[in-house]
């Protein structure tokens, strides 16, 4: 459904976008991260024919951007990270100007705006003007706006930017919900642990490379070569570390009043021969548990080190 190649986009010396390539397929929830000026907007916007780039290319259902670009306004909702909305408008006013903008008839446009409306929970808000709304609101009926035309492909370059917990939880059900209707969907965010729960696959992107790719399970299990094992023992605490500082695939250990803490390169396997070897011993396991990885510790880890990925982009599709 989308499909980026070679896409570049240069500001005079300064590269924005290096030779992106990348495919997301139809009905996938992809979440798009990297830090602030990596090149996620720059690739939206391009994505929303806002944009040209300055080489490559970027297709949405088929369709170029550049060489189609009202073909794929037809495809596409774009919601930016700033944008303006009409205070004077009340919010059935403003979604109605939107689908008459698309050429939506006054009869479908009536049938249409209150299962906007109460899609993004904003029923109860119909009557009021847009100025009244707080900012959550706001986020919502600009999102409801987004699917006056029924697209299939959804761009929402971050949609709970500035939303307190509670607005974020209304905004990620509502996309849950956009998921479960087929939607092909690329969201950017920062709350990279709420990502976590909705998409089907992610992007790293820094200094404009994609230097990661692939499912959320997979881009974890490779963060397994760096796991860190929790190990509780009855008693003899310290001989227990000085023998697993020994093992030739343990690279660091260190205790505290929670336990031994052990950071540690092997397979699944390998964890299990180590627990093996724990209780040989004689030592007395409590407990022997992996700390979780979540999309944040993936995210902090591939993109640690600046620009060290960009001779070599880690891919897992």
């Amino acid at each position: 459904m989308i499909e980026l190649t070679q896409l570049t986009k240069k500001y005079g010396n300064f590269t924005a976008l290096d030779t992106l390539t990348m495919q997301i397929d139809k009905g996938t929830v992809f979440g798009f991260v990297g830090p602030n000026g990596a090149g996620k907007s720059t690739t939206m916007s391009i994505l929303a024919t806002l944009l040209n780039p300055s080489s490559g290319t970027a297709k949405v259902g088929g369709y170029d951007v550049t060489e189609k670009p009202k073909e794929v306004r037809k495809l596409i909702g774009y919601m930016p990270d700033f944008f303006g909305v009409y205070d004077n408008f009340k919010a059935t006013e403003y979604l109605d100007f939107y689908g008459a903008s698309y050429g939506i008839s006054r009869a479908d446009r009536l049938k249409l705006i209150p299962q906007l409306l109460d899609l993004v929970n904003l029923t109860e808000k119909a009557d009021f003007y847009v100025d009244s709304l707080s900012r959550g609101m706001k986020q919502r009926l600009c999102l409801a706006r987004c699917l006056v035309h029924e697209p299939e492909v959804l761009i929402l370059d971050e949609p709970a930017s500035g939303l307190d917990p509670r607005a974020r939880i209304e905004m990620r059900e509502i996309l849950k919900e956009l998921k479960a209707m087929g939607k092909t969907i690329i969201i950017s965010s920062h709350i990279l642990p709420e990502l976590a729960e909705m998409v089907d696959e992610i992007g790293v992107i820094e200094y404009g490379k994609l230097i990661a790719k692939g499912k959320v399970a997979d881009i974890q299990n490779r963060m397994k070569a760096n796991r860190v094992l929790h190990v509780r023992v009855v008693d003899h605490r310290e001989e227990a570390k000085r023998f697993l500082e020994e093992q030739p695939l343990v690279t660091m250990v260190f205790a505290d009043e929670k336990g031994i803490h052990v950071h540690f390169s092997g397979s699944d396997a390998e964890q299990s021969q180590l627990l093996i070897q724990l209780v040989q011993r004689g030592y007395q396991v409590l407990s022997f548990s992996e700390a979780l990885t979540n999309l944040e510790d993936v995210f902090l880890e591939i993109t640690k080190g600046g620009g060290a990925h960009d001779e070599q982009q880690i891919k897992l599709d």
